[in-house]
């Protein structure tokens, strides 16, 4: 909602600072130079600062700027503003990623979808909100881009010489910015209070923090992410932007069709992301990433071959829209699969897509005006399309071919451990065979030396009968016979066990 309501108070705040929309145009230059800068200051700061810390200060400093942008009285302080404000959403852009994989890792597909649909939601919103708030001014009906110039020029003295900061005249103005900015504060002062308050989402986050893992292509995946992102946002944003004086002048089509040509192109992005929170739970990213690619190709080739007819354009449009909604959070999702995505790593390719979003745009303007019969929007989303399908297979190549060698490592390893497994298994038992071997023969040792000792008792007492009287013969003979009997008994169990 903060960045998307500068389009429909962009007017109002050109007659604000007293100035003409061509010449305040440097408004969207700062801010996407602020953008850029914003990634990268959050990329490295997300590595250092707590997250929850990180956002609620960058909203915070959105809250500030979103109040003050209506007060600005000059062109200077209003650009100015705006580049802050470019950096605050550039951080927020990049923590708002990185916060997710860092809370749910790999299996924050449905959060990532989540989050990228706010992002169209609050896009659609913006618009309605302004609208509503600012209604119908007198000055914007009735001022020409003439009478607008003359009103610069002739209050640009007078300008100069007024103060910085004022209240503006328009308070419609003031309160479509007053009440984006309130509820931008009242999410800050949620991000802080998890930030003051040791919640189980901090838990979370650390214990998925200490589960990193590196990709042993970890850099060129990030580079080819670039490229795919940049290629990616890059047609999103062309289309998006181009549709509607692509209708128009190629397709001759009328103004009413071309503004709903370019309603039903963000009607159905937004639907979809919308859809693929529900999506993503059933679906893999690489899956949903798959299914983008074959719908964007697919449709933006029907453009290019039937440019001019009007059923094609609306359900190839459609169909354009739907398959681009979910590339960017499904790419996000997937690579966190393979590698952890840290501050500077997402940072890295969210330049990337800003870029995109900068440079394709520009370029095709240019060489839209130098060829104006030929479909340059549709070739360049042809092109696109064509560029981020062929990315995807390597990026799916770097990313999983060393998971296939680590696998047959694994594998034999694996092996390897059952063979020895089972030769000390083998040597245990020939261990536990010679043990009972040895146990045996020591048994039969004491047997035999106890049918020696019994032997000589035998002898023994057979002499002490003979030397004895006849009266305690039989007496000794009893108890001979005891003493027989209780070693020849105990002989005969040691020869059960040893058999």
């Amino acid at each position: 909602m903060s960045v998307a309501i500068l389009g429909p108070t962009f007017q109002d705040l050109a007659t604000n600072v007293n100035r003409n929309m061509s010449s305040l145009s440097l408004i969207f230059v700062g801010r996407a130079f602020g953008f850029l800068s914003g990634s990268v200051i959050g990329g490295v700061l997300l590595d250092i600062l707590n997250h929850f810390l990180l956002l609620g200060v960058s909203m915070l400093t959105t809250t500030v700027g979103l109040y003050l942008v209506p007060f600005c009285k000059t062109a200077v302080l209003l650009i100015v503003m705006m580049s802050i404000f470019g950096v605050s959403a550039g951080i927020l852009d990049t923590g708002g990623n990185v916060l997710i994989l860092a809370i749910w890792g790999d299996r924050g597909a449905p959060h990532m979808q989540a989050l990228h649909f706010s992002f169209a939601l609050g896009a659609f919103l913006a618009p309605l909100l302004a609208k509503l708030a600012l209604g119908t001014t007198v000055s914007a009906e009735n001022r020409t881009e003439d009478d607008s110039n003359h009103s610069a020029l002739n209050q640009s003295s007078e300008a100069d010489s007024e103060s910085v900061l004022g209240v503006p005249d328009n308070t419609n103005l003031l309160w479509a910015y007053a009440v984006i900015g309130t509820y931008v504060f009242v999410v800050a002062i949620f991000f802080l209070a998890l930030f003051l308050k040791k919640s189980s989402r901090q838990e979370k986050a650390k214990v998925s923090a200490q589960r990193s893992r590196r990709a042993k292509y970890h850099n060129a995946l990030l580079c080819l992410l670039f490229l795919f992102f940049f290629f990616y946002v890059g047609a999103e944003v062309t289309y998006g932007s181009y549709v509607f004086s692509f209708a128009t002048t190629h397709a001759g089509m009328k103004e009413s069709e071309a503004a709903g040509l370019n309603s039903i192109f963000w009607g159905t992005f937004a639907a979809c992301r919308g859809l693929a929170i529900f999506f993503a739970t059933c679906l893999q990213p690489g899956t949903m990433i798959v299914l983008s690619n074959i719908g964007s190709l697919a449709s933006s080739l029907l453009l290019v071959l039937f440019d001019k007819s009007p059923v094609c354009l609306w359900i190839a449009t459609s169909v354009y829209g739907a398959s681009m909604a979910t590339t960017f959070p499904s790419g996000v999702s997937w690579i966190e699969q393979y590698t952890t995505i840290h501050g500077k790593s997402a940072a890295f390719f969210v330049v990337g897509a800003a870029l995109g979003e900068m440079a394709i745009p520009a370029i095709i303007g240019v060489l839209q005006g130098q060829y104006p019969d030929l479909p340059i929007v549709l070739y360049t989303c042809l092109g696109a399309s064509i560029a981020t399908t062929v990315l995807f297979p390597v990026l799916y190549k770097l990313a999983t071919s060393p998971l296939h060698a680590q696998r047959k490592g694994h594998r034999k390893s694996e092996d390897q451990k059952a063979l020895l497994s089972s030769s000390e298994l083998n040597d245990y038992e020939e261990d536990n065979e010679e043990e009972e071997a040895e146990k045996w023969n020591e048994m039969d040792f004491e047997v035999i030396e106890m049918n020696d000792t019994m032997r000589n008792s035998v002898i023994e007492t057979s002499r002490s009968i003979l030397t004895e009287p006849l009266a305690e013969v039989s007496g000794q003979s009893h108890t001979s016979a005891v003493v027989l009997q209780s070693p020849v008994n105990h002989l005969a169990r040691n020869q059960a066990k040893r058999d």
